[in-house]
């Protein structure tokens, strides 16, 4: 058993340390808070810690035979190890192409915007006429402005296509502005938690309580919502600064 237990214990550290390091590495330069729950990235972790290392060093403890010929070992256990590292590789990609670049202020609400929302024929056209906020590989996340544009007609197909399930403007990095600069519009798009049609009435309700534990008032004009593949989470603005105090959950 002893054999057995040795093998575990260095798969295990071996797998536990290099998805630790591909997950820390993402997390430290993108998914930290809230980019974590706005992309849902919670759903593709356990899989990716249940394959490389859970399942990959339970299989070399049952396998681990001393009675097994040496050549038949490694054989094995390279076996275990090429399908651990497939599915590294295919979970990190899952997370890089989900990776959140920016943090944007468009309309009436805060959104994340992750790198697969970005239509590579957009990004080629943000290079070329906004390159000062238009992505590349290394760009860390960073709060914009995603203004609809001041043309009628080309703010008329851009309503369209997204009610249509195309893109929308926040995913159009040619459009995108300073964060700063939109602060003016984003005072007027500022609500009560009781009036955000974001969220159904048991949230609001769970919302101002938050609001009134963390010492914020909940009839105040002080909110925004904050989109991504999950409920949204609840912006609370400083009145004075526009400083973003809190980012509130509204699940139980």
């Amino acid at each position: 058993m002893s054999c057995r237990l040795k093998a575990f214990a260095w798969h295990f550290s071996g797998s536990a340390t290099v998805l630790l390091i591909v997950l820390g590495t993402l997390y430290l330069g993108w998914y930290r808070w809230p980019g974590w729950y706005l992309t849902g990235v919670l759903h593709i972790v356990p899989i990716m810690v249940g394959v490389d290392v859970a399942l990959g060093p339970l299989i070399t403890l049952l396998i681990a035979n001393p009675s097994k010929p040496a050549r038949v070992l490694a054989r094995d256990v390279s076996i275990i190890v090429a399908v651990q590292l497939v599915a590294l590789v295919y979970g990190s990609i899952t997370l890089w192409h989900g990776r959140p670049l920016y943090y944007a202020f468009s309309v009436n609400e805060l959104s994340v915007i992750q790198a697969q929302d970005i239509d590579p024929a957009e990004l080629v056209r943000g290079r070329q006429q906004n390159p000062n906020f238009a992505p590349h590989w290394y760009s860390l996340p960073r709060w914009i402005w995603a203004p609809l544009p001041d043309d009628e007609k080309t703010r008329s197909t851009i309503v369209a296509a997204a009610i249509q399930g195309g893109n929308d403007v926040t995913a159009m990095p040619r459009y995108y502005k300073d964060w700063a600069a939109g602060l003016p519009e984003l005072r007027k798009q500022l609500v009560r938690v009781g009036d955000s049609r974001f969220f159904s009435i048991p949230q609001r309700k769970l919302l101002q309580q938050r609001m009134q534990q963390k010492g914020f008032a909940p009839q105040g004009r002080i909110t925004l919502a904050m989109t991504g593949r999950d409920v949204p989470l609840l912006a609370v603005f400083d009145p004075g600064t526009l400083k973003i105090k809190d980012l509130l959950l509204a699940k139980p």
